[in-house]
């Protein structure tokens, strides 16, 4: 059977954090589906175009990474693409008392899935979507911390 994991997130922006966490899990999985949330009650600061754009362009040569958007639970998105696996990265403590939460909600809901938790690398624990879309919001310079194929101008 096919190993697919779905990595879920509104990624506005993508990071170069979320980027290390799919490049490392592709030698756990044999497909990795990029799921990007699209939530009408979240203010997001970009599209979910730009962002299925951006995320697709820094996954262009890699054929086992796919980008969809989608709504509604996480569990049900991964039942309808046959994904057995939730990946989810941590960069603090925090996320994982979070995280941690979701992942047993997920779990009571569908006993077949499993999440799977990867380490954000030290170099990216401190890189978040919320601070970059802080810098951006204020003029600063967002580039250090995004994919190079993330053009946020």
């Amino acid at each position: 059977m096919k190993r697919i994991a779905v990595f879920p997130g509104s990624f506005d922006p993508f990071t170069l954090g979320h980027e290390s966490i799919v490049r490392r899990a592709l030698d756990l999985f044999d497909e990795i589906i990029i799921a990007v949330g699209k939530n009408s009650t979240k203010a997001n600061l970009f599209t979910v175009e730009q962002r299925s754009n951006w995320i697709k362009a820094v996954f262009a040569n890699e054929p086992r990474v796919k980008v969809e958007w989608y709504e509604g639970l996480t569990i049900t998105y991964c039942k309808s693409q046959n994904a057995r696996y939730i990946l989810r990265g941590l960069r603090t403590s925090a996320d994982f008392g979070f995280e941690r939460g979701i992942a047993q909600v997920n779990k009571a809901m569908d006993n077949s899935i499993e999440t799977i938790f990867i380490l954000a690398l030290p170099e990216h624990s401190a890189i978040s979507s919320t601070i970059i879309r802080d810098i951006i919001k204020n003029g600063g310079n967002a580039a250090p911390f995004v994919p190079k194929e993330v053009n946020l101008k």
